[in-house]
Formats: structure tokens, sequence, C-alpha cells
């Protein structure tokens, strides 16, 4: 009866189990949709706002151009990495995967004779990263995700970022985050914050450069003003995504949860039916063989 009596907690606990995680899972998918037209609502801006930058700057680096766009010339030292993940866990992959491409990308770059500090956007990695690279930890942002705006990502993370840049602190600065393609996919996203990337030739579908035109404002005023705000723009952009890959990721977790404690109900169940079986059928041999003495 021992036996009869574990069975049953564990199958009172499994059930219990899957109630939470059933829960949790349409939580997840309730944030999820929220979360989800956030970050579609702003991808076309970010994209604008990459390919206006991109026209201003396409060919090279203009004649004083500000840092933020020509860098600060010569070799990079000093390298920032602003680590996007989510401040709770039980949500997969979605918090190691980053966690992994940190570690490498930092053994990469002090291999290659470069410092390297961090800022954490999220609880979970500073959380494990904290304890190998507790000496590059710059900045930690804890709980942004509820109420996230604009303005949070521009005060809160970009205006830290820019004010470090500009004291020299760093010559680089690296996004790397979860970009949402769907609720049980997700990308890892690295995406080059600081100095502006200027490519080489222009996009197509982005309108004409107009360093060379005449208009008004110049476009050395036009950068000026734009470099700061594309900054934060691709911080919201990326806090956005790896929001909602955060919620995707959850309710995906928590549906295989719940289908593994349908599975592990069904087999304890099994179990315990059929130890009950063997007990009952071994209580009544007792009774027949005392039956059988008797006569006997």
């Amino acid at each position: 009866m021992a036996n009869l009596k574990a069975l049953s907690s564990r199958i009172r606990s499994v059930k219990n189990t899957k109630q939470i995680t059933k829960a949790m899972k349409m939580v997840s998918a309730a944030k999820l949709r929220r979360a989800q037209e956030r970050a579609f609502a702003a991808r076309p801006y970010s994209q604008a706002m990459g390919r206006m930058m991109g026209a201003l700057t396409v060919g090279g680096a203009m004649a004083g151009a500000p840092p933020l766009m020509a860098g600060r010339g010569g070799p990079v030292k000093r390298v920032e990495l602003v680590v996007f993940t989510a401040d709770r866990g039980l949500c997969g992959s979605f918090n190691s995967g980053v966690i992994r491409a940190v570690r490498t990308k930092i053994a990469e770059l002090t291999e290659a004779g470069q410092t390297v500090t961090l800022t954490f956007v999220g609880r979970k990695a500073h959380d494990v990263l904290k304890r190998q690279f507790s000496k590059n930890v710059r900045a930690v942002h804890i709980g942004l995700s509820r109420g996230l705006t604009f303005q949070v990502a521009e005060e809160r993370v970009a205006g830290g970022l820019l004010d470090a840049f500009h004291r020299d602190e760093f010559d680089l600065c690296l996004a790397v985050y979860n970009t949402f393609q769907s609720a049980m996919q997700h990308t890892l996203t690295w995406r080059q914050l600081m100095p502006l990337p200027i490519p080489e030739t222009a996009d197509d579908t982005a309108p004409a450069s107009g360093m060379g035109g005449e208009y008004e404002p110049s476009g050395e005023e036009v950068l000026a003003a734009l470099l700061p705000k594309n900054v934060a723009v691709q911080i919201f952009q990326a806090m956005v995504e790896s929001d909602a890959s955060e919620h995707g990721a959850r309710m995906t977790a928590m549906d295989n949860a719940v289908r593994n404690a349908d599975e592990m109900v069904r087999k304890l169940t099994i179990t315990f039916n059929r130890t009950r079986q063997a007990a009952i059928t071994t209580e009544l041999m007792e009774i027949i063989s005392g039956a059988e003495s008797l006569k006997g």
C-alpha cells in the first residue's frame, strides 16, 4: 500500500503542476499577442530609419563627421556588448541561447586583445554571466518589459550608452537579442549600434543621399539630430523583439510541459492500476490459501 500512496501522491503532484503550466501558457499567449503587435508595428519605423541613415552615410564617412558615425579612428580596443534577455526563466532556450552566444563572443574578442564591457537588459543573462565576468559589467537594467515604451528605451538604456560612448568608455557597441519570427521560432541577432555601420553602396529602396545636395537643414545637422535617435530606435526594436520572442518561447515551453504532464499522468495511472490490481490479487490469494488450510 505504501507504493500505492506514493503513486497517488505523485499523480496529484503532476496534475497540480499541469494546472500551473497551463495557466502560464494562457497568460503568455495573451501577452504574446500584444508583444507581437508592438514588435511588428515598430519594424517599419526601424527599417525606415536604417534606410535613411544608410542614404545619408553611403560611400563612407564625411570629413568632420561625429564619432557616432565615423568612429574614433584607429583600431577597436574596447567593445561594449548590450545583452537582451528575460527577467524570468521557464522559456526554453530563449535565455540560454543568448548567454552561449555572449560567452563565445567575449572569448573571441578577448583572444583578439580587445577589452569587453557588458550592459544587461534583463535579469537572467546577468545572473549567469556575473559569476564569470563580474568585473566587465557596466550596467544592468531590470523590469523594463513592464510598461515598455520608446521613452523607456531612449532614457533608460540608450541614454546611458550614448553618455558612455561620449565619455570615451568604449569604441564599438554591439547588441545581441532574439528576433521574433513566430511563437515557436526566434532568431539570434547581432547588431552594431555605435558607431553607425556605413554601407558601401546605396540601397535601391532608399531615398537618394542628400549629403552633396542643396537643402535645409544641411546633411551634417540632420546627422547630428538623427544619430542619437537612431541608436534609441534600434535599442527599442531590440527590446520589443526580445519581449515578443520571450512570450512566444514561454508559451511553447509551457505547452510542451502540459503535454508532458498529460503523458506522465497517463503512465503513472497505468502503473497505479497495475499495482493496485497486483495487491488485490495477492490479498485474494492469501484469503483463498487461508480458507483451504482451514478446510484441511
